[in-house]
């Protein structure tokens, strides 16, 4: 681990010769890092089939393509990011000006994990590079074939003292959290996320968590019920449900519930057949730990749709289970799976009610045609962000930050918002020379009449 110390060491050596607070520095840095990930890009394909089993489509539109569209926006509006921005003085302050610089933490660490084990690591990163930071990687163990491929394209574009990447597991995870960080970025579970904020805090290092939770999906009665079950149920299954914006369990007006299950198994068959476990294209558990937790979720309540699995391969079929409640083991904690506990309701009331009464999810989604309830959703009820009549697909893009609140995470990203995440903005006030206006000055005598004309 001594190596760990020397790296971070370096960075610092590096981040202190004002080198990546250049413009023209980071933009060259961005366009390597597209440059690379093109040149890789078939080699990232198969690294996430490898790891996840995943198709080049779904690899593709959920890892490769939205950093390409990071990257991109990166690149076209870094140079207004960065630029010094004025703002307005108080008339007390004649005569003065005002303005805010952007700078760079320092060196950083992100943490990424194994289920987007790609999109994770080099989403933040572009961030970081963007504002000008030196940046310590380290990728999920678990991802084995993808985190061997980051460390090699990284290590081709730069040199470690300024972009290093840290392979290893657990041990490796302790030592790089018990080094001071300017900041940390960690995306991964609630529990390895309340363990990354107290490190944090004993250097009292700012940090961004990206967590989970159990994120709602809520079916009014007034839908179209085929369009719902079709995104839900593609919402549910992408990378086989180990996201952390998956709908993890259904809330279904009881009117039409029936109605709604037919649908989803219909969609199930549409989109993976009749035997999923046997599909080429459905991915795969990541492990057997976590393939054998989920599969001991499905002894709870009664299987409506799927239940099967395939040891092998570590698939689980999409799986639909009624018969729950709240108290339920499925219901516990965020199920990281193809599994769908299905609850309903007669009063959207009692889900506000529900929903509230548990930590506030990092996505919520609902699918409604009725604005009166999707107006008091979105008021009354606390959460990272969603979609109305969709599932997944707030994160996707550029214009919107995306991030978890209260047990769900803290802080954002996407976007101009990854280069805030990693910037520090230093407020300057510059004053002129002239005048020198005696009113500040003691005696202060009676001159508090006077100042309350200026305040």
């Amino acid at each position: 681990m001594t190596n760990i110390n020397s790296v971070i060491e370096r960075q610092r050596a590096f981040f202190l010769s004002d080198a990546t607070k250049d413009i023209s520095f980071r933009l060259d840095a961005l366009r390597k890092l597209q440059s690379a990930i093109k040149a890789h890009e078939q080699e990232i394909l198969d690294a996430l089939k490898q790891d996840l089993n995943k198709s080049a489509f779904e690899a593709y539109a959920t890892e490769i393509g939205i950093v390409y569209t990071e990257l991109d926006d990166a690149i076209r509006h870094l140079p207004k990011w960065a630029r010094k921005k004025r703002v307005r003085t108080p008339i007390m302050h004649f005569k003065s000006s005002s303005y805010r610089v952007p700078e760079p933490y320092g060196v950083v660490l992100i943490m990424s994990p194994w289920n987007y084990p790609f999109q994770l690591a080099f989403a933040p990163l572009i961030g970081a590079v963007a504002a000008g930071n030196c940046a310590v990687v380290k990728p999920s163990s678990y991802s084995p074939h993808t985190s061997s491929l980051i460390a090699r394209i990284l290590g081709d574009c730069f040199r470690k003292e300024y972009i290093a990447v840290i392979e290893g597991g657990r041990e490796a995870n302790q030592e790089l959290l018990k080094q001071k960080f300017d900041y940390i970025f960690f995306t991964g579970s609630v529990s390895v996320g309340r363990t990354v904020m107290e490190a944090a805090s004993r250097h009292l290092t700012p940090v961004t968590l990206e967590l989970g939770g159990k994120s709602p999906c809520i079916v009014d009665k007034n839908v179209d019920l085929e369009l719902a079950a079709r995104r839900i149920i593609w919402g549910k299954c992408l990378n086989s449900g180990q996201t952390c914006v998956a709908p993890d369990y259904l809330l279904v007006h009881r009117s039409v519930k029936d109605r709604l299950i037919m649908a989803m198994k219909k969609a199930i068959t549409e989109f993976f057949g009749d035997l999923p476990c046997q599909n080429p294209e459905y991915p795969r558990i990541i492990n057997e730990k976590h393939f054998n937790r989920l599969k001991g979720l499905l002894s709870d309540g009664r299987i409506l749709v799927g239940g099967d699995v395939n040891e092998a391969t570590l698939q689980i079929a999409p799986t639909i289970v009624d018969q729950v409640s709240w108290e339920s083991p499925v219901m516990q904690e965020e199920i990281f799976g193809p599994i769908l506990p299905v609850l309903e309701f007669e009063d959207i009331h009692e889900v506000i009610a529900a929903v509230n009464s548990r930590p506030k999810p990092l996505a919520l989604y609902l699918f409604t045609n009725d604005k009166n309830v999707e107006k008091r959703i979105i008021k009354s009820i606390s959460f990272g962000g969603g979609c109305i009549n969709d599932t997944i697909v707030h994160l996707a893009t550029s214009y919107m930050p995306f991030g978890g609140v209260g047990e769900s995470g803290m802080g954002s990203y996407h976007g101009k918002w990854s280069f805030d995440t990693f910037t520090h903005y230093k407020s300057i006030m510059k004053k002129s020379i002239w005048p020198d206006i005696r009113l500040r000055y003691p005696p202060y005598r009676d001159k508090l009449g006077l100042l309350k004309k200026f305040m």
